[in-house]
């Protein structure tokens, strides 16, 4: 449950925000980002997703500045690290708007990928949206300062 408030709140991201969501799966994309091209992205993955009878993978995804990491929640094994810096983009979906997305730059191969995730609520997605935007600015604030005395 997030306080109304929570949108203000700096230090519980700086440890991480940690939302339970299930992964819907991955494919590539030309672009860093857009609207269009992230739901497009989406559509791709919920078709692929849904014709696949296999169980979601059910992970915790943890937003920091440092940016997005992966865990599966039932082994708590790390799925993926991604840094704040290799992500260009995220969104909940308009029409499917209980899925959060985000684009990044692959660290192997360099292509750019679009990750989609299921949460239980609407208002989750969302959440998840707005904390990673929090975490950029964050990013960018604790950035600035490390860089404002040179």
């Amino acid at each position: 449950e997030l306080p109304e408030s929570w949108a203000d709140m700096q230090e519980p991201l700086l440890e991480g925000m940690c939302f339970t969501l299930k992964y819907l799966g991955m494919t590539l994309v030309e672009k860093p980002k857009g609207e269009d091209m992230a739901a497009a992205a989406i559509r791709r993955i919920v078709a692929t997703a849904r014709v696949g009878a296999r169980k979601f993978q059910k992970v915790i995804l943890t937003v920091s500045p440092r940016g997005i990491s992966l865990q599966d929640a039932d082994t708590k094994e790390m799925v993926e690290s991604i840094s704040i810096y290799r992500i260009s983009y995220c969104t909940t979906d308009k029409l499917q708007n209980k899925v959060f997305a985000y684009v990044a730059q692959s660290q192997e191969s360099g292509a750019l990928e679009c990750h989609a995730f299921l949460s239980p609520k609407k208002k989750i997605a969302q959440a998840v949206t707005l904390t990673v935007a929090q975490a950029f600015q964050v990013a960018l604030d604790l950035w600035e300062a490390a860089h404002a005395g040179r």
